[in-house]
């Protein structure tokens, strides 16, 4: 068999880089066809790379930590025969091997300084901007500071500086470096105010991000290290915080009537489709038909412009049982009737439990559901799972005391009640339409049919 390269596979439509975790084979290894040989991680979720033919691992093109991108070679895979060494040159025929001449020093005003490795660049700036693992590679190999990764502008979605801005850079660092902009960052930062704050700058609309206080453990306390996955929930979460004005609406529904129609057909359901039926597909199902309604809440921002999504892709937060979360995607999600729904449904969030879910299947969402009722909360203020604009909680459904109206008059009755927390970016979502939304949905839910078969 041939050489060939193993390359690091498309991951979905968002994800262009890995960082390699670990290998599983070793130089040398026989592999099968099909046998995972490295495991990777990205932004969304951890995965392995199998081997596409059966043969010998004859080089690992990467390392353990390395940052990679989509389409680039890892590894190398032949027969035993291509990983043997080729055969020394002949000698010189005096039998003597000819000496090498040593280099000729360069002058010293001549010689370049290569770069001083920087330490580990933070994957959310004081500003919010975000780097990819990617761009803090190169930052922390060129030894680039975070303040001048904070003064580079970003061609990327929101300012984001890209690997082709970072290198751009580099050749017109020293010139850049002693501009005045970038002076006045490093002078900025090399003064850290006396107590933290955070002021918005009324002419630049830029927010300047409060220090987080240091915390000293006391005797007794336990330091956990957070784990990769914490680590990057708690990233995107501060970042979302600064790049969404977050605003969030309420809204009390009475689903009795859907209550009392799961009670009915639950058992049947499970019969006949082998899937247990709970309130999550139905409730995607309420948001989707609320979306196709209004549509502008399926919308993105790049800058100053919306970019309104063709395709209701709705990611369902779910809990894993390291107590860290993720979010698998449902992909054209208004294509699905309830059996399928509730199918998709269990489905995901199954192999979402077993670490079993592909990284296309976590990335490309344009709106979230988040069921906090599972955990028995009423109502909670989800962020918003960026870039996506809006995200819904659903809280615990309670019996409750309520007014009800007949034709004879008002009565107190018992009857099963829910809120709705709909929490939306106010740079493109107004309270006009956030709120209407989740009205909407409540209305769906109110409206179901006891008597609807499925």
């Amino acid at each position: 068999m041939s050489q060939i390269d193993i390359l690091l596979p498309k991951m979905g439509e968002s994800v262009a880089e890995a960082t390699i975790i670990k290998w599983l084979k070793n130089e040398g290894d026989r592999v099968e066809a099909d046998e995972p040989i490295v495991e990777i991680a990205t932004d969304k979720v951890d995965s392995e790379v199998p081997a596409p033919e059966a043969g010998i691992l004859l080089k690992r093109l990467v390392n353990d930590g390395d940052v990679v991108k989509v389409g680039q070679p890892i590894a190398q895979i032949g027969s035993a025969t291509a990983a043997a060494p080729a055969p020394p040159k002949a000698a010189a025929s005096n039998g003597a091997p000819k000496a090498t001449p040593a280099p000729t020093a360069a002058p010293a005003a001549a010689a370049v300084p290569a770069p001083v490795a920087s330490g580990p660049v933070e994957r959310t700036g004081p500003s919010g901007k975000f780097y990819s693992p990617l761009v803090r590679n190169i930052a922390q190999n060129e030894g680039v500071s975070l303040e001048e990764l904070e003064a580079i502008a970003g061609s990327g979605q929101g300012g984001r500086v890209t690997k082709k801005d970072i290198l751009d850079y580099l050749p017109n660092r020293e010139a850049q470096a002693t501009s005045p902009e970038v002076r006045a960052v490093s002078q900025a930062s090399a003064t850290p105010p006396a107590v933290p704050t955070a002021k918005m700058e009324t002419q630049g609309s830029k927010l300047e991000a409060a220090q987080a206080p240091k915390v000293t453990p006391a005797q007794g306390d336990e330091i956990i290290e957070m784990d990769r996955m914490r680590k990057l929930i708690a990233d995107h979460m501060v970042m979302s915080k600064h790049t969404s004005p977050h605003v969030t609406s309420f809204v009390e529904a009475d689903v009795t009537n859907l209550w009392l129609w799961r009670e009915r057909v639950k058992k049947a359901f499970e019969q006949r489709e082998g899937e247990k039926l709970t309130f999550t597909p139905v409730f995607i199902m309420a948001i989707v038909q609320a979306i196709k309604e209004m549509p502008m809440i399926n919308v993105q921002v790049d800058g100053y412009t919306i970019i309104k999504k063709k395709d209701i892709n709705v990611g369902m937060a779910a809990a894993l049982p390291s107590g860290n979360l993720i979010v698998p995607v449902i992909k054209n999600a208004d294509q699905y009737n309830l059996v399928g729904m509730a199918k998709k449904v269990n489905d995901l969030a199954n192999r979402a439990r077993q670490g079993k879910l592909t990284p296309d299947e976590v990335s490309g969402g344009t709106y979230t559901m988040t069921n906090v009722g599972t955990f028995g909360n009423v109502l909670g203020t989800p962020v918003i799972n960026q870039p996506q604009v809006a995200i819904m909680a659903t809280g615990a459904i309670r019996k409750k005391p309520a007014v009800i109206e007949t034709p004879q008059g008002d009565v107190i009755g018992i009857r099963h009640q829910m809120f709705l927390s709909h929490s939306y970016d106010h740079r493109v979502v107004d309270g006009a339409l956030g709120g209407k939304f989740v009205r909407r949905v409540a209305d769906i839910l109110e409206g179901w049919s006891i008597d609807q078969s499925f």
